[in-house]
């Protein structure tokens, strides 16, 4: 549904009213980019901004009513648009004339063009301005992208910008960038600089993005669970060559594999990707990665590991001398399968 308005904004095709809701920011940035872009006149001398916690949407009515003088429409950005979702009134600093709203919105004029941000999880649909709203207005839901659908983003944005990046190349970017736009969106533009309108594949993410500990934490894993004895060592020294402390180590270590167990579990009570990511409060692209690797949710195995590191982070707390030894000896042995 966005890419779609995306595709009538960029042609022209503008709204009188827009309410973009959800919690991944790139998409309210994104679409209010487009419609400047859209709107570049009104953009320069005819763009009004309000916060709606601190002003009174009769504000925002006003000003859309009275007529542009200076371009054909005028672009108004109501941001924090909070009377849209359950919340307590006695705390609101602002009273806002929800009436008034909801009968302008069955005439918005076609002289502006205005945009309400809601950056919440969820609206309260029993409200009816919220039922106003989704019946006169464009409404637009900024959710985060199944898994499937970000490493389509992550193509696509390459292609937009003239590059190409394989798919070995998008799945190492995701691992390292997480699931948030805004940041991949950043971590993008330094690939296809980089690329200069080649292909960007795995050798260029792994120069250009920088590890994070979970990463590494992951493949460490990954390494460990396949038997993979001299892979997971020399992880975990270049790990210790960069400082990483043993006992943070392990501690990431035994999260991820608490995530494992937890995820073979309810993958085994019948639930789906998105419901797992949804119970476990993750992003579905790490619950696939871990559920498209069947040693990731053999749980006896990783009982067995989450208990080896167990015994490992007391050691670690209690004895002195060479700690980085102790989780050394964990790897040297991996859990027969």
């Amino acid at each position: 549904m966005i890419t779609e308005q995306w595709r009538k904004i960029t042609a022209g095709d503008l709204a009188p009213v827009y309410l973009i809701s959800g919690t991944e920011l790139y998409f309210f940035d994104e679409t209010v980019r487009r419609i400047k872009e859209a709107m570049p006149e009104a953009a320069d001398s005819e763009l009004s901004i309000f916060d709606l916690e601190e002003t009174p949407v009769e504000a925002v009515i006003e000003e859309a009513d009275t007529v542009p003088f200076f371009s054909d429409r005028k672009l108004l950005i109501a941001k924090n648009a909070g009377f849209l979702k359950a919340s307590d009134k006695s705390k609101e600093k602002v009273v806002h004339d929800l009436e008034r709203l909801s009968n302008w919105l069955d005439h918005p004029p076609e002289s502006a063009v205005t945009v309400f941000l809601a950056p919440y999880e969820k609206l309260d649909a029993r409200k009816k301005i919220v039922k106003q709203f989704r019946k006169q207005a464009v409404c637009l839901e900024a959710e985060a992208l199944k898994p499937h659908d970000l490493e389509t983003w992550v193509k696509q944005e390459a292609a937009r910008c003239g590059s190409r990046i394989t798919d070995d190349a998008v799945r190492t970017l995701i691992s390292r960038g997480g699931d948030d736009l805004l940041k991949l969106g950043n971590e993008m533009e330094k690939l296809v600089l980089y690329a200069d309108g080649g292909e960007i594949d795995v050798v260029t993410v792994n120069l250009l993005i920088a590890k994070t500990p979970e990463d590494d934490a992951f493949k460490l894993l990954d390494a460990f669970m396949a038997g993979r004895t001299g892979e997971a060592l020399s992880i975990y020294r270049d790990l210790l060559r960069n400082r990483e402390e043993p006992i943070r180590l392990n501690a990431l270590l035994a999260n991820q594999v608490r995530l494992m167990i937890q995820v073979g579990a309810l993958k085994r009570k019948g639930y789906q990707q998105h419901q797992i990511a949804k119970q476990l409060k993750v992003h579905p692209y790490r619950v696939k990665l871990i559920l498209d690797n069947h040693r990731m949710t053999d749980e006896s195995r990783l009982l067995e590991v989450l208990a080896r590191l167990a015994e490992a982070d007391l050691r670690l707390k209690t004895v002195s001398g060479n700690r980085e030894r102790v989780l050394e000896l964990v790897l040297l042995h991996p859990v027969k399968g």
